[in-house]
């Protein structure tokens, strides 16, 4: 009697890739995590100010008119000049027109200062000099919008490191040690005080320099939320070594 034949060999296999060599020190175990949130706070003072000045002068004549005027301008923007004031951070403006059996000459000059300190030497050189014949208004604060994109970064980065900071003190509560960030997300920034670029001051004429730097600072905060990984227990043999 002939024996049935065997059923067919079957092969079952998987290809797997090679594991990668374990990094020293070995990788935490998947759900060993501290879950953080941590903010900042910072603020930055105004880094421009523009000053007006206005000048006028009514003549029978055209030309004397606008020859006192002339004056008065090349002194007001060489004054600026000679204390390190570029010559594109000022903008002068005239007007001419008729008055009357009179011609009238009137100019006003806009100057952006990034140094307070040479603003005050600038103005105060022009009010002993001109006097009355120029009118300086109170200075005008304000941010740049490069300065307003610093102030977020830097808050930013601050609220960070205090959310780390906050992981690793927690860690330590624990004798753990605190491994690779796995997620970092901003949740929430706040903006206040401050301006950018005006022409419309709301600050009234009584205020003092410092109270308009003051008014005109700006604030930001921002809050995250962290996730690190927990690599395990600190070494304390090697710490008492």
């Amino acid at each position: 009697m002939a024996l049935p034949s065997p059923p067919p060999a079957r092969v079952f296999a998987e290809l797997l890739p090679a594991p990668a060599p374990a990094p020293a020190p070995a990788p935490a175990p998947s759900g060993r995590e501290v879950h953080v949130s941590g903010s900042a706070e910072l603020s930055a003072g105004p880094d421009r100010a523009r000053v007006s000045l206005r000048l006028g002068s009514r003549k029978e004549a055209a030309g004397a008119a606008r020859s006192s005027v002339a004056r008065r301008l090349e002194y007001i923007a060489q004054s600026a000049r000679q204390r390190g004031v570029p010559e594109e951070n000022m903008t002068v403006t005239e007007d001419f027109s008729r008055v009357e059996n009179t011609y009238q000459m009137e100019a006003e000059v806009c100057i952006i200062f990034s140094d307070f300190g040479k603003m005050q030497n600038v103005c105060n050189l022009l009010i002993e000099k001109l006097g009355t014949s120029v009118t300086i208004s109170p200075p005008h604060f304000y941010h740049t919008p490069e300065a307003v994109d610093t102030l977020r970064r830097q808050v930013c980065v601050a609220a960070v490191g205090n959310t780390r900071r906050k992981a690793q003190e927690v860690c330590q509560l624990f004798g753990q040690s605190l491994g690779k960030p796995l997620l970092i997300r901003e949740e929430e920034t706040k903006e206040w005080g401050g301006h950018i670029d005006s022409h419309l001051s709301n600050s009234p004429d009584s205020l003092t320099l410092q109270e308009r730097i003051q008014n005109a600072t700006a604030y930001a905060s921002c809050r995250v939320f962290a996730v690190f990984e927990i690599k395990g227990k600190e070494n304390r043999r090697n710490k008492l070594l």
